[in-house]
């Protein structure tokens, strides 16, 4: 396949990528507000900010297909910044949230929809992340490499919200709601942390590094 069809192909992966996290998101916000299960309106609010981050590679790729340049331009460092600005605030309010929620013994209505929408997103980034790993080998690229990085964090949030998901509809501890909050607090936490590091320059992992996904095929 020659260069031109791999990047058409990433491109439209970065599309892909954007419309699933904006439905993903609208779909995981309204059940979570209607279910009251925070583990869910967490994830989908984690979703609204890739949106922010996948935008940015979206555009990278606009640019690769130019000029063949993987250096981050000034709309792509200051979307990082505000995506790991995003990922901060949903760490603190998820775990305000989640220790308000533990005092109160609060319980969510029902977390179907929690394992529900945990197994499509487990699906959709699975083929994601072999897609664009697929696509970043062909282009020897590792900004492609690294978003398929990313995108295998996604599917670790995913399995937090199925696993505090199925955990309370199995038992009814409430308290699971709120320790998987928890869990997609930290996650998001770390792709702050992830975010603000490459909008520096530095080199980082998104949760599992460029290299490990060459070793693995992942």
């Amino acid at each position: 396949m020659a260069r031109e069809q791999w990047l058409q192909r990433a491109n439209w992966l970065a599309l892909f990528t954007i419309f699933y996290n904006i439905a993903e998101g609208a779909g995981s916000v309204w059940f979570g507000l209607a279910d009251e299960t925070l583990s869910l309106f967490g994830f989908g609010m984690d979703s609204f900010i890739e949106v922010i981050s996948a935008v940015g590679i979206w555009h990278m790729l606009r640019r690769i297909r130019q000029n063949g340049d993987e250096q981050r331009d000034e709309f792509e460092q200051r979307a990082l910044r505000i995506t790991g600005a995003a990922f901060y605030l949903l760490t603190v309010g998820l775990l305000l949230s989640a220790g308000i929620n533990l005092y109160s013994s609060h319980k969510p209505e029902t977390t179907l929809w929690g394992i529900i929408i945990s197994l499509i997103s487990i699906s959709f980034m699975w083929f994601l992340i072999h897609q664009k790993n697929k696509v970043g080998h062909a282009l020897a690229s590792p900004a492609i490499l690294a978003d398929a990085a990313c995108s295998r964090a996604c599917l670790y949030l995913s399995v937090v919200l199925m696993i505090a998901s199925v955990g309370y509809e199995l038992t009814g501890l409430g308290w699971l709601d709120a320790v998987g909050a928890g869990g997609i607090a930290w996650l998001a936490y770390k792709e702050g942390h992830e975010a603000f590091g490459k909008a520096k320059g530095l080199s980082c992992s998104c949760s599992c590094s460029c290299s490990s996904i060459r070793e693995t095929g992942l």
